[in-house]
């Protein structure tokens, strides 16, 4: 991949504190922000970031729970709609080193050689950081996240 899309950059632990990871911003609210993890080249993975640093769900305040589902839902309907993505998983860790976030991880179907339970995503990560980082999967990443970028800012 480019320089411009090399590595995944990490959100400030400032709370509210604006940064622009690598990919660009797919969607901003004044609690979240959603970003194409573009360590892992697949099409329609969304990392949906705290901009408040805290590590677990029952951190989040009234305001930031709405805000988290109401964003979560309208990326995944952008998803769908959009990028014609059937099946998403999602997940979020607790005992990271960074921030509050959830991945939102498609399923496609040269996915199914790797299984089809949670137990698939880290060879299927793996296997995107490693098969998929090449300019051809770049052109196409690049092309989802201004897709659905459009979509969301309706």
């Amino acid at each position: 991949m480019n320089a411009n899309l090399a590595t995944f950059q990490r959100v400030s632990k400032h709370p509210l504190k604006e940064v622009e990871p690598d990919g660009g911003v797919v969607i901003e609210t004044d609690y979240f922000h959603a970003h194409q993890d573009v360590a892992y080249p697949i099409k329609g993975l969304i990392i949906l970031a705290s901009k408040r640093h805290i590590r677990c769900l029952d951190e989040l305040n009234e305001e930031e729970k709405m805000d988290y589902i109401n964003l979560l839902s309208k990326i995944r309907k952008a998803q769908r709609e959009v990028l014609g993505i059937d099946y998403v998983y999602y997940f979020y860790n607790e005992d990271t080193t960074h921030h509050f976030h959830t991945w939102m991880v498609p399923r496609y179907e040269w996915m199914n050689e790797f299984g089809r339970s949670v137990e698939s995503l880290r060879p299927v990560l793996l296997h995107a950081k490693n098969k998929l980082n090449h300019d051809e999967n770049e052109r196409a990443v690049i092309h989802a996240i201004q897709l659905l970028r459009k979509e969301l800012m309706k």
